[in-house]
């Protein structure tokens, strides 16, 4: 599969998860904490499976390993400052957001790589800037102010680990393929969910769950596929520039909006989806500020 198909499947598949994601943490599971433990253990064992058909190459330096264990680390911290946000914020919102990451990767390769933007890519930076603050934006009611909602800063921070966690990704893919990428990814987010959700509490609160089994299978389900997500997405890294496979994956906020869209008409009380003529439009408008922003930083210096 070239990398072009591998990075708009991961694109696909990786939006119908992050819809299903939204609706399990805001739906289905009383908290954050008791989503990550069954999600956690479930990569953590896809990651030792791997290990198993896929041996981690013994000719390899400590620093690669460093770097992808790192990647691996900033990437978790992503996930799950993304996901905290989806108990109160749209799915539809979130996203555009958190796909800001390839403006933080050309910002950094600035001064890190002693590259240079030209005056049509700082003009995309501000786009997408732009497109990320108007799908935050909450309008008050009569008397009150417009403000940045609550989750934007958080969201901003997730997207800026994305960003960081593909840069290193793509370095260490030079040492490593994209299995080995995907098993010490697997085995780090999973460990990190469970290190930071595993508590009486939390168990307390899995142990009483109504439907659990239908609510396991579901998840089950939806890190299975978000399983095929991850690792498509380390092909497309693996085999194409980062630049670009970035690009391409960075129109999953399209995916999520279609989705989110149909799923409220379809199944109203699945998301926590407000679609107005208004919000319509301006959901558009900000994802296509952020998507074509991110092309144009992209392809206009290859």
């Amino acid at each position: 599969m070239s990398w072009v198909y591998a990075a708009l499947a991961a694109a696909a598949i990786a939006a119908l998860v992050n819809v299903v994601d939204s609706h399990i943490i805001s739906k289905r599971v009383p908290s954050l904490w008791s989503f990550l433990i069954p999600a956690g253990i479930l990569h953590t064992i896809f990651g030792l499976i791997l290990i198993g058909v896929f041996p981690l190459p013994s000719d390899v330096a400590a620093f690669p390993w460093f770097i992808a264990v790192l990647s691996a680390i900033l990437r978790t911290g992503a996930v799950v400052l993304m996901l905290g946000t989806m108990r109160t914020e749209e799915v539809s919102r979130i996203i555009p957001v958190v796909h800001t990451y390839p403006v933080f990767v050309a910002l950094i390769a600035v001064p890190a790589l002693d590259e240079t933007l030209s005056l049509l890519q700082w003009l995309a930076v501000f786009m997408v800037v732009g497109g990320a603050v108007l799908i935050s934006i909450r309008r008050g009611g009569e008397g009150k102010k417009t403000r940045l909602r609550r989750s934007f800063t958080i969201l901003l921070a997730s997207s800026v680990l994305f960003g960081v966690a593909n840069v290193a990704s793509k370095y260490a893919l030079g040492y490593i393929s994209f299995w080995n990428m995907y098993s010490i990814t697997g085995i780090c987010l999973g460990l990190g969910f469970c290190l930071i959700s595993v508590r009486p509490a939390v168990l307390g609160e899995l142990r009483g769950l109504p439907g659990k089994a239908k609510i396991a299978t579901l998840i089950f389900s939806n890190e299975s596929l978000a399983f095929f997500g991850v690792v498509l997405s380390f092909m497309a890294m693996e085999r194409g520039p980062i630049s670009l496979a970035s690009t391409v994956m960075a129109i999953r906020p399209l995916f999520v909006f279609v989705y989110a869209l149909v799923l409220s008409v379809v199944l109203p009380a699945v998301l926590r989806e407000r679609f107005t003529s208004r919000v319509v439009v301006l959901k558009i408008v900000s994802i296509g500020l952020i998507v074509g922003g991110v092309a144009i930083i992209n392809l206009v210096g290859q």
